[in-house]
């Protein structure tokens, strides 16, 4: 895992990069464009000058993108068609019975991604026994020359039970990829697990943001060809990198690419001395928390997005639109709030004096001091604090508050609430004691608020790791190769078979196994979903090889006792087997040293209502084993960090510094 190593991480409003060599770890930051491959090679050629290297000579190139999650965000995806077994057209519309607002009358579901008019039916019928009426070829055919008609450019196919018995599923996948010159989802290939409604949506969704990914991927192979780099292997949502060719046919695994690059990063480099790390990554547009325990980031197959369930395996984080970026507006009932719009990168804040006229976090965050007007934002984004001002006294005048420093200690307050509720989501309501974690804090505006979060929740550590405003992008250097499978085998644990359920394990292993990079370094984690009778909901939990039912059924005992606080002498049903395929990559190694004076002068900051004269550091100038009592601001090129009054931080030998709640 040697050589020049290169990471690139899309953001809403900048895009990442990190450049490994020779043990030093150099850092880019450039605006994010609306063709994201432009800002791609624009920041490896900026990463690649100041390391003074031929961008030929990099041996690895990493990838993480926004391109699906903005298609299904922005709702403007390909013109996606269904093709689903007769009876079953209006799967997607009808969803299921629960509702987020269940006593609000006027609350409207979600528009399908693909409309009525575009949904088919097939004349076939398959049980969980096997097929009981195969495919009409002819009718198959016919619907091919209906979208043909329609000029779809993406079909999703989702027969009834298909996970279980493939056969005519298959059948109309082939004759449509025959018959179009479009791309084809076919279900039992995107999520091969039962529920209906979510495995149609899964692959609505696949098809849907599909020709993107494989339009971007293309482009961004061929730029990168040209420039000499090799091709791109892309992060997917489950927190591991694969092949380009791999995502190009899988889309919908790339959903949340870029923040799951961000968890891996800091469980990577975060030195965790307590139960574990909530991780904050805060950028230009959003928010995303998640929390690693045991060395390993939480994962969920139950993930949604702009109201769409996706069932793939994904990191477990929790999104909210209060990034740098987000812009602070006034309700009709006269409350201060903060997003989810965002200013983005053009025209941004106000304060980047590109036209922007509306009043950000980064704005507020200018007026209280926490960056200086002389801030260089990425190294090269001078800052306007006279229009960072203008648009936070609109903002006062409209919310009826005494100012704009009056505004930007609410706006502050505000995004640091909404931020502290995403946390509680992914600890207290799911019986974690936040207490006992460390919060490691990165992207461009983390650590400005890490301490102020960290207080509201009684956490006594924040953990800011080297590179922390580019993390995301160092994530994908260190991101294992990982391929998932599952697999719906309906059973109750005692009637089971053990024989069965391995062969099973082992022929998912096998197919994984055939497309990893190495296979002889490879190895194999086998789990599976489990539920007391009756229930409507699974847990899943490790299981090992051979397959042992009474070990099952403990460890999933076990893990429900810890999620809902009791044990049940109910029966237990196995419902579906995975199978995860790793091919470990180590983290680049990076040595730190400083030079120069770490003082770089003082401001005027806010802390607790009160204007405070501040020392400003450098970060880069920190020597190891340094402390810092607070208040204090430490300046680096991708982030800054605010030390408040009552806290203090410490230098790590590889430059990561804590920051911990002082003992007098």
């Amino acid at each position: 895992m040697g050589g020049r190593r290169i990471g690139v991480d899309v953001g809403g409003t900048f895009t990442d990069v990190t450049l490994s060599l020779d043990g030093e770890l150099v850092t880019a930051k450039v605006p994010s464009t609306e063709d994201q491959s432009e800002g791609v090679i624009a920041g490896i050629e900026k990463a690649c000058k100041a390391a003074d290297i031929d961008p030929e000579t990099v041996s690895e190139f990493s990838h993480a993108m926004t391109v699906s999650v903005n298609a299904l965000l922005e709702e403007d995806g390909a013109k996606t068609a269904l093709v689903t077994t007769d009876g079953f057209r209006d799967v997607l519309e009808i969803g299921r019975q629960d509702r987020p607002s269940l006593y609000d009358l006027s609350a409207e579901k979600p528009t399908p991604l693909v409309p009525r008019r575009r949904r088919f039916e097939v004349s076939e019928r398959t049980t969980t026994n096997g097929i009981e009426q195969s495919v009409d070829e002819s009718e198959v055919r016919a619907i091919a020359e209906q979208l043909r008609e329609l000029d779809v450019e993406s079909v999703a196919v989702s027969l009834l039970h298909a996970y279980a018995h493939p056969e005519n599923e298959t059948r109309v996948a082939d004759i449509l990829r025959d018959e179009l010159d479009v791309p084809v989802s076919a279900s039992h290939e995107v999520l091969a697990e039962f529920r209906e409604y979510e495995r149609t949506s899964t692959t609505a969704v696949d098809a849907y943001v599909r020709p993107a990914i494989d339009r971007y991927v293309s482009h961004l192979t061929d730029r990168a060809r040209d420039l000499g780099l090799p091709q791109p292997r892309i992060m997917q949502a489950n927190g591991g990198i694969t092949d380009a060719d791999t995502v190009r046919r899988n889309a919908v695994t790339t959903v949340l690419s870029g923040p799951a690059a961000g968890v891996v990063g800091a469980g990577s480099m975060a030195d965790d001395e307590q139960d574990g790390l909530v991780t904050f990554d805060m950028g230009g547009t959003s928010s995303d928390v998640s929390l690693v325990r045991d060395g390993e980031a939480e994962r969920t197959t139950e993930g949604v997005i702009n109201e769409r369930p996706i069932k793939t395996p994904m990191v477990d984080v929790e999104t909210v639109g209060a990034g740098g970026g987000s812009i602070a507006w006034v309700d009709a009932g006269g409350a201060l709030r903060i997003g989810p719009r965002s200013a983005g990168a053009t025209p941004g804040p106000a304060c980047y004096g590109k036209g922007g006229t509306e009043p950000t976090v980064t704005d507020a965050n200018l007026v209280l001091g926490y960056i200086g007007a002389s801030t260089s934002l990425g190294g090269e984004l001078s800052l306007d604090e006279d229009a960072a001002y203008d648009a936070l006294a609109d903002l006062a005048d409209e919310a009826g508050l005494d100012g704009p420093l009056e505004a930007a200690r609410g706006v502050y307050r505000v995004a640091n609430a909404n931020m502290t509720r995403a946390i509680r989501s992914v600890t207290v309501e799911r019986g974690y004691d936040p207490r006992k974690f460390g919060l490691a804090a990165f992207g461009g505006a983390g650590p400005m608020h890490a301490a102020a979060i960290a207080d509201s929740l009684d956490m006594d550590r924040v953990v800011i790791p080297r590179a922390s405003g580019v993390l995301s992008a160092y994530g994908l250097l260190a991101a294992d190769e990982k391929r998932d499978a599952v697999r719906t085998y309906q059973r109750s644990l005692d009637a089971v078979d053990p024989d069965e359920v391995d062969a099973v394990y082992e022929d998912m292993a096998d197919e994984l196994l055939a497309e990893v990079s190495n296979r002889k370094t490879a190895t194999v984690r086998c789990s599976a979903d489990l539920r007391y009778a009756g229930q409507s909901f699974e847990l899943t939990v490790d299981v090992d090889r051979p397959f042992d039912t009474a070990d099952a059924r403990e460890r999933f005992a076990t893990a429900h006792q810890s999620a809902y606080g009791y044990r049940a002498d109910e029966s237990v049903e196995l419902v579906n087997c995975r199978v995860t395929t790793t091919v470990e990559r180590s983290a680049p190694p990076v040595e730190y040293a400083a030079e120069g004076d770490p003082q770089k002068g003082s401001r005027e900051a806010v802390f607790a209502d009160a204007v405070r004269e501040t020392p400003v550091y450098g970060r880069a100038q920190l020597p190891p084993q340094d402390r810092i009592d607070g208040p204090a601001i430490i300046e680096g090129d991708e982030s800054t960090i605010v030390v408040p009054p009552a806290w203090n931080v410490r230098v790590r030998d590889d430059g990561t510094l804590i920051m911990a709640v002082s003992d007098t």
